[in-house]
């Protein structure tokens, strides 16, 4: 390399910086992938437009890079890390297409989880990887969610983000009318419901298509979504726990459908692990 390597302020650098901003995402239809994991799945699925390494990371992610098929441009250290939202960042860094999914793009709706209002971007990226490894079809973020497309959200999807279509900007109120007329049913989670999952799962009532809905962390789902469901379920809790965590309970449910399916040979993928391409 002749020179020293371009440095946070050059301008390739500072328009991608620009990008960990939720406007600049959308008006450009792109968002940024941190780390060998995250980066190697948008690899995988041709979502990657270009990718940033620091200088001294190149040896550590040869062989990740060699062949990309796309530029890949080694930058400073300090420039690949102004990327970064992590305190200790991995070194290199994709610029991804945001994929724009609607309900419409999902090509089938066997299992769909569709969470309104979740606000923790841990827990977005969770239910997304929950999701695909459960052999989900979709994950729905309706209403005032946390945009997945984060730095945050993305870490915590673990490449699962490429797995998946991850629907935004719908109501819930849409979303269930699509999935409905899609042919899911609809089934509403909050502790207070009488019957739990096991003895819906029991009877038989997972093994069609489904769509689970999710409320916010703190609030759950307003009465008015509820009442909209075709059933209402909970978790149950035998310990002293005074409720589950949002992703948790998310990926429970999830995998009480996709084992309901797949004992009809109905659902979701044989199991056997790796991504969902």
């Amino acid at each position: 390399m002749v020179g020293d390597p371009p440095g946070p302020r050059s301008s390739r650098v500072l328009a991608a910086r620009r990008l960990r901003r939720p406007a600049v995402r959308r008006v450009r239809g792109q968002f940024l992938v941190e780390g060998p994991q995250a980066v190697g799945a948008g690899l995988a699925v041709g979502a990657l437009s270009e990718i940033f390494v620091g200088s001294s990371a190149m040896s550590r992610y040869a062989a990740l890079l060699d062949g990309a098929g796309i530029a890949v441009r080694v930058v400073s250290d300090d420039a690949v890390a102004s990327l970064s939202e992590t305190v200790t960042p991995q070194g290199v860094v994709g610029l991804a297409r945001h994929p724009n999914h609607g309900i419409v793009d999902i090509e089938e709706s066997r299992l769909v989880a569709i969470c309104l209002d979740t606000r923790d971007p841990g827990n977005a990226g969770t239910i997304i990887r929950s999701a695909d490894a459960a052999g989900a079809d979709a994950v729905v973020f309706a209403g005032s969610s946390v945009d997945p497309f984060g730095g945050k959200v993305v870490r915590a999807s673990a490449g699962s983000i490429f797995h998946l279509p991850v629907v935004t900007d719908i109501t819930v109120d849409d979303a269930v009318r699509q999935l409905r007329d899609r042919g899911c049913r609809i089934v509403a989670t909050t502790p207070l419901a009488p019957r739990d999952l096991h003895s819906a799962a029991d009877a038989g009532e997972l093994d069609g298509p489904t769509a689970w809905l999710f409320g916010n962390e703190a609030k759950g789902l307003p009465d008015s979504t509820v009442v909209s469901a075709d059933a209402v379920l909970r978790v149950p809790v035998y310990g002293q726990a005074e409720s589950l965590n949002l992703a948790v309970a998310t990926a429970i449910c999830l995998y009480a459908s996709a084992r309901a399916q797949a004992r009809l040979g109905s659902g979701a993928k044989d199991a056997g692990g790796g991504g969902r391409l």
